[in-house]
Order: structure tokens, then sequence, then C-alpha cells
């Protein structure tokens, strides 16, 4: 059973940083691709950014290009995701996803996405 368990949520002031993380655990999972989300109260869950199961490439949502880092330790199976010069629109749940179907590349839309994590609470703050 694939799990998948965030960390690093918080509050911060606009222009300011924080790391989420990501642990999945489970058969597999070094061969998924892994993703973040994040949705915002009421409006729909967004992509914003995902990585190969090798680590080598990464994707971006173009809100947060620039400004987001993620990474991946493939020996841990963990995720990062450093985001820099927030914005109160960066407030939201962000939830890590693991996709189990894509070989190549990444996806960008949430179906594609099998297993998820509960998600953290980022809260940028003027």
């Amino acid at each position: 059973q694939v799990q998948l368990v965030e960390s690093g949520g918080g509050l911060v002031q606009a222009g300011g940083s924080l790391t989420l993380s990501c642990v999945a655990s489970g058969p597999n999972v070094r061969n998924y691709p892994l993703g973040w989300f994040r949705q915002a109260p009421g409006k729909e869950r967004e992509f914003v950014a995902a990585i190969t199961q090798t680590g080598l490439y990464s994707h971006y949502a173009d809100s947060v290009k620039g400004r987001f880092i993620l990474s991946r330790d493939t020996s841990r199976n963990t995720v990062n995701l450093q985001m820099n010069s927030l914005k109160l629109e960066d407030t939201a749940v962000y939830y890590c996803a693991a996709d189990r179907v894509t070989v190549a590349g990444v996806e960008i839309t949430p179906n594609k996405y099998a297993y998820w994590g509960q998600g953290t609470q980022v809260t940028v703050s003027s």
C-alpha cells in the first residue's frame, strides 16, 4: 500500500520561504512520478509541480515557476518543495501525489494521480 506523508506547512509572511516534504512509502513507489497540488478554499485542486522517477526532470505551473523548486531524493523516496517569495495567493492546502501509470515525463491533471497524501496547510500572511 502506497502512503504519502507531507510535512512542513505553516504560517509565513509574504515574501518568505517554506519547504514542504513528502515521504513516499510502499511497493514500487520509487517508479512513480511524484507531484504537488494545492487547493484553496472554494477553488479546484490545481497543479503546482511534479518530478520524474529519477528526479532529473521537473515541471512547474506558471504561477510558481521561478519561485518554487522541487527536488527528489531517490534513496529516501522523498520529495521537497522549496517555496520562495511566497505570495498571499499561495495560501492553500498542499497535497503530495503519486502517479503509478506515467512512464516518461509528468502529468499535470489530478486524475492522473492514484495516490494522495492528507495535505498540509500553507498560509501566507501580509
